[in-house]
């Protein structure tokens, strides 16, 4: 007869068990500004003397660029995968798609606009020319676009560090993966462990940031001095301001004009979720509490839950305006501007490229990375000037991102006809206001999806 035993104190089935104490991301916020804080005071100090130092932040952004391709690979393709998904929930979906398109096109042309009227870059192009800065060797091409796309093999335009060859073969599988229907279910899950460990990687070299920080900002103050200072901070402001127009304007004009709502009533009732996206810099934090607060508003649960979680995949506006400021701003630093035909030709990849970048810290940086070693591989060692100042930008980012999903769930919710606007008023009037303690028994996961079945077969009836 044998009897159970609990396993010893400091077994291995213990530790196991024993659930492992996360890090909280605040630190790293700190580190960075710390680190950015003592860079300038060493630039400012030893002047020319520190200019080597900028050999940190190139290094940094080399482990960045080490991501690129994976990330890429495993955000279009799974990217891809909840296109089809999201199209097979009918009206709702297709809607719910092209809108996302539109207002990501509109946000990076925006940030093309923006990028083109102030150039708070060129005060920093004197320093950028005599950082030690190292152009990348890049693979010798044919000079044709078309055949240079195409890799040598198909593991090998995943391998060979060109980015636009990575965007092709990731097209070519998560379309390949579409049309197996539901036998491509295994490979997408293959895929999504897949992309848990390429962003795991990430997070840790993110840990480096503070360092990667200190080395890139001594080294431009360093040969700048407080110009360099000066053209930062004005970068980090104008972004400020567009994405707060962008809130206001664009996103408030279309609310208003489609529903007739305020955006500040909108902003009042989630201020809370504001409050935490500023504290984690991630707009991936506040998602629970925006389906069941938009619920709540009125807006019915399918369309809810179609439109969010999609929504934080492929409607990223901050992100969006982002990546095309930051890139006309290294361009300008480092003392040649992207041509007009270079940044339509970025806009066309940053569409596609900055899908699945919402929520991941260091994505943001890989994907602008890509942007540039895409098309200007001599522009990617300039990621270094941002790498100081892109956490004072990560609250922007993703206060921008929420503000988007947030009015992009009133407008497609309305031309559904599936926003109850009486049950808005009561809510926006304090009548009916939001009770925190019961949101996760009345809106669990296992209702969303019942929900959302429920509406795909309706739809496929009618």
């Amino acid at each position: 007869m044998s009897t159970a035993t609990n396993p010893p104190k400091g077994s291995g089935a213990a530790v196991a068990d024993k659930p492992r104490k996360k890090i909280s991301t605040h630190w790293l916020y700190i580190a960075v500004i710390v680190a950015v804080v003592a860079g300038i005071a060493v630039g400012l100090i030893f002047g020319k003397s520190a200019a080597g130092l900028s050999v940190i932040g190139t290094a940094f952004v080399n482990l960045i660029k080490m991501m690129i391709a994976p990330i890429i690979f495993c955000t279009i393709v799974l990217g891809i995968g909840s296109v089809r998904k999201a199209s097979q929930v009918g009206k709702v979906g297709g809607i719910a798609l092209l809108y996302f398109v539109v207002m990501s096109t509109f946000a990076l042309g925006l940030g093309l606009l923006v990028g083109n009227l102030v150039h708070p870059g060129d005060s920093l192009q004197a320093a950028a020319s005599t950082a030690s800065y190292t152009v990348p060797e890049t693979a010798a091409g044919s000079g044709n676009f078309f055949l240079d796309i195409i890799p040598h093999s198909l593991l090998g335009g995943l391998t060979e560090g060109n980015v636009l060859q990575a965007l092709f073969v990731a097209l070519l599988v998560g379309f390949a993966v579409q049309a197996l229907g539901s036998k491509g279910e295994p490979i997408l899950n293959a895929i999504t462990h897949f992309q848990r460990l390429v962003f795991k990687i990430l997070a840790g070299i993110m840990w480096l940031a503070p360092i990667g920080a200190f080395g890139a900002i001594a080294g431009v103050v360093g040969n700048a001095g407080w110009a360099a200072i000066g053209a930062l901070s004005l970068f980090v402001a104008v972004f400020y301001a567009t994405c707060l127009a962008f809130i206001v304007l664009i996103l408030g004009g279309l609310l208003k004009v489609t529903t007739g709502l305020s955006i500040f009533s909108l902003l009042k009732y989630l201020r809370q979720e504001y409050l935490l996206i500023v504290a984690t810099s991630s707009s991936e934090t506040a998602l629970p509490r925006l389906i069941a607060k938009m619920e709540h508003l009125g807006v019915s649960k399918p369309v809810v839950g179609i439109v969010v979680p999609t929504g934080y995949s492929f409607n990223l506006d901050g992100t969006a305006m982002y990546l095309t400021m930051a890139s006309l701003f290294i361009g300008n630093a480092m003392g040649t501007p992207l041509t007009w035909s270079e940044q339509l030709s970025l806009l066309l990849f940053m569409i596609i490229a900055s899908k699945g970048a919402a929520g991941v810290t260091g994505a943001g940086l890989a994907t602008l990375g890509g942007g540039l070693a895409s098309h200007r591989p001599d522009l990617v060692p300039g990621v270094g000037l941002i790498v100081a100042v892109d956490r004072f930008m990560s609250e922007a980012r993703a206060l921008t991102n929420f503000s988007g999903n947030a009015v992009a769930t009133l407008v497609i919710g309305h031309w559904t006809k599936e926003v109850d606007y009486d049950q808005t008023k009561r809510v926006f009037t304090n009548e009916d206001p939001f009770d925190d303690t019961d949101m996760l028994d009345e809106h669990s996961a296992a209702e969303h999806r019942a929900d959302v079945n429920s509406y795909k077969t309706k739809e496929l009836t009618h």
